[in-house]
């Protein structure tokens, strides 16, 4: 069969294995990818990291197969059950125009020219820029609108306002939220980078699609996306100086008096602009052709709102904070002041406990402040009663808070964090209640059960990782690192690996720069670890996790160790270090069996059986790939048992669903298919539909066992 495992289709296995799609179940087909790769080889290989050394690894495990039939045939059933077809991207994603969209007709017919010129070879590529405020997201809403039967197979918008930070997200985040945005299942997206990139682009072959990357803030979020296919069109959207990439340039200007006047009778409509016709000239002066502060100020009238005589004052070449301005002194003080308050911790959305909090303020005033904060503009309305700031109108609300004096400012930063704190301590025990990792929660209502904790936590993930920087800045480090270790359920039970991974780094660094509580130090860096091993950061991850061992160790925490000792084997494991992995999960087994009943009751002692029961699998799963297979049947035997409960410990049929997966994979590598069917089988009945990988999985073990096709 060695015609059926081709150079290419090995070179392309070998090149995806590892990345983490799947989660689990991707893991699992990479250990089976090592344990193959020792057989066939003769020794322990593990994981090259880059591309052309598992390009180069491929050349040599075909060569050998050459010569062997046998072990030809076992690569192309794993090649095979590893490959899974994702269907390709469909539908229309992008927002819909706004209704108050004005001229700009030769920008469009610019950015429409790039669709239609001759390939010629070189990508379709356009960069949309403009000062704030000038209508650049408004131009490629509009794009799309005008050019559906340009792109019969997809349009898709992906927004980067509102990520954590002033530096938006990395490129690997920008990726993974264009494939969301695609419709890739979360469960095969791929977590490297690079494999993220050549999933984008197996998708968007031979398709006719529009990518919007909207609010870009840098040369590498958009690198990745450069289409190589001559019916992709790439719109790069930029709210201020254009980026150093090479695209058909397109400057949006200021609209001129002409349609100026006409966006204003659009939005107030006719009748109000004509009421206050003598005031248009006034306006338009001080809008400068900006779009927004058009839209804005011409709402401002409509309701009645005078426009005071400013003259050339402060913000003459800022419309859009010249419009923040005028909202401020028309609406009342106490909007302002909830307004400008909020504004101070640059939130990435802003919900209503939020505000209330920033403002000292119940949160039924806060909910109606913040509608009459929108009407006026000063806010945009978000889905599920939450807001954002525009970026120019925060800063100028920031800026303008200074009145109020320095510590009230403190104050209202200091009670937002504090808000943050109990919500993501309250969804953080209701995710994972039984877990040592989560402290216990504050008095008072929480999120009902596993389910609503990680919705709730998901819901204010940009806010709680943006506040462990904020709560860094004002000194205020235990929240800092608490608001961190709140993260753990997202990046456990939802793989928000991109998104909580920023925060984590900057709590691990306000740790040892501040001298923490060394058990406080060892979570977080056990944390950092976790998250740079799911992404395939494997050297990151290996520095943390020795740094979490060493911390747990000064600390005198048993529990915290094993687990950090524990976490260094599995990163060993899915590198194919097997020997060594095993020596960490022998390692951590001896620092669990040191704990006693007395010892450490908050810290988990209870549920140690259960941590020897993993522990030992992840043992057997190590003395697979290192080909003793008898020593791992007999482990993995034990950890099904363990799994299948008792009249005192619950069944846990997930786990025990695991171990059986891993008990077939020995059987099957030990030659024994009958018994490795029979396995399946039973991981099969105690899988739910929603645990579709891992049947797909399962399936592909069968066909691999010479089993029928489930």
């Amino acid at each position: 069969m060695l015609e059926v495992v081709a150079l290419s289709a090995l070179t392309t296995f070998l090149l995806g294995v590892g990345n983490g799609a799947a989660g689990e179940v991707g893991k699992n087909l990479a250990l089976s990818a090592g344990a193959l790769v020792r057989r066939t080889l003769g020794r322990e290989t593990p994981l090259p990291a880059g591309a052309e050394d598992r390009r180069e690894l491929a050349g040599r495990l075909y060569a050998r197969l050459a010569h062997d039939p046998g072990r030809a045939d076992e690569w192309a059933l794993l090649v095979e059950s590893g490959q899974e077809r994702i269907d390709a991207p469909s539908g229309v994603g992008m927002p819909p125009a706004p209704r108050a969209f004005t001229n700009h007709r030769k920008v469009l017919k610019r950015l429409l020219g790039e669709a239609t010129r001759p390939w010629e070879g070189r990508p379709r590529v356009a960069l949309l820029s403009g000062p704030p405020g000038s209508g650049t997201t408004s131009v490629a809403l509009r794009l799309g609108a005008e050019s559906r039967d340009r792109f019969p197979d997809g349009q898709f918008y992906v927004d980067l306002r509102g990520s954590a930070g002033e530096s938006g997200p990395e490129p690997a985040a920008v990726l993974l939220r264009l494939l969301r945005e695609m419709g890739v299942d979360p469960d095969r997206t791929p977590t490297a980078e690079a494999e993220r990139e050549r999933l984008y682009r197996q998708l968007t072959v031979d398709r006719r699609i529009l990518v919007v990357i909207d609010h870009a803030t840098s040369l590498a979020q958009v690198r990745g996306l450069v289409p190589a296919t001559p019916d992709v069109l790439l719109l790069v959207v930029v709210s201020g100086p254009p980026l150093l990439l090479e695209a058909e340039r397109v400057a949006v200007p200021p609209l001129s008096d002409r349609y100026a006047k006409q966006m204003v009778r659009k939005v107030a409509g006719p009748e109000n602009a004509a009421r206050v016709k003598a005031e248009l000239p006034g306006l338009i002066d001080r809008c400068r052709g900006n779009p927004f502060a058009l839209h804005a100020e011409a709402r401002l009238l409509a309701a009645g709102g005078a426009a005071p005589d400013r003259g050339a004052g402060a913000w003459r070449h800022h419309p859009v904070r010249a419009t923040a301005e005028h909202a401020s002194l028309l609406l009342d003080p106490g909007t302002v002041r909830l307004c400008r308050l909020t504004a101070l911790g640059g939130w990435p959305s802003v919900s209503i406990g939020i505000a209330a909090a920033a403002a000292g303020l119940d949160e039924e005033r806060a909910a109606r402040m913040l509608a009459e904060a929108a009407d006026a503009d000063l806010l945009e309305r978000l889905p599920d009663l939450r807001y954002r700031f525009r970026p120019e109108v925060r800063r100028q609300l920031a800026d303008a808070a200074s009145e109020y004096g320095a510590q009230e400012c403190s104050d209202a930063v200091a009670r937002v964090l504090d808000v943050l704190l109990d919500r993501a301590l309250r969804a953080a025990h209701a995710a994972l209640p039984t877990s040592w990792r989560t402290e216990p929660p504050p008095e008072g209502p929480a999120p009902g059960g596993e389910a609503d904790g990680i919705a709730v936590l998901a819901a204010e993930a940009a806010n709680v990782v943006h506040a462990v920087s904020v709560a860094g800045e004002h000194r205020r480090i235990t929240t800092a690192l608490r608001l961190a270790r709140t993260l753990w359920p997202l990046q456990l039970k939802a793989g928000h690996w991109d998104e909580v991974l920023p925060a984590l780094r900057a709590a691990a660094r306000c740790a040892e720069e501040n001298e923490a509580d060394a058990r406080m130090a060892g979570a977080l860096h056990f944390q950092l670890a976790h998250c740079l091993g799911e992404l395939g950061r494997w050297e990151q991850a290996n520095r943390a996790a020795r740094a979490a061992v060493t911390y747990e160790r000064a600390a005198r925490h048993l529990r915290g160790e094993a687990s950090s000792v524990e976490l260094l084997g599995l990163l060993c494991l899915n590198r194919w270090l097997y020997e060594e992995a095993y020596e960490r999960f022998v390692e951590a087994e001896s620092v669990y069996r040191r704990i006693t009943s007395g010892q450490e009751r908050h810290e988990g002692a209870a549920d140690l059986p259960r941590a020897l029961a993993l522990v030992e699998r992840h043992q057997g799963r190590a003395l697979r790939g290192m080909g003793r297979l008898d020593d791992s049947r007999r482990l993995l035997e034990r950890a099904v048992e363990f799994f299948a409960g008792t009249e005192e410990r619950p069944a846990e049929p997930y786990n025990r669903a695991r171990a059986l997966t891993d008990l077939a994979e020995t059987l099957h590598e030990a030659g024994d298919d009958g018994e490795a069917l029979k396995r399946i089988a039973d991981a099969e009945a105690l899988l739910t539909p929603a645990a579709a990988p891992h049947l797909r999985y399962l399936a592909g073990l069968r066909r691999r066992c010479g089993g029928a096709a489930g």
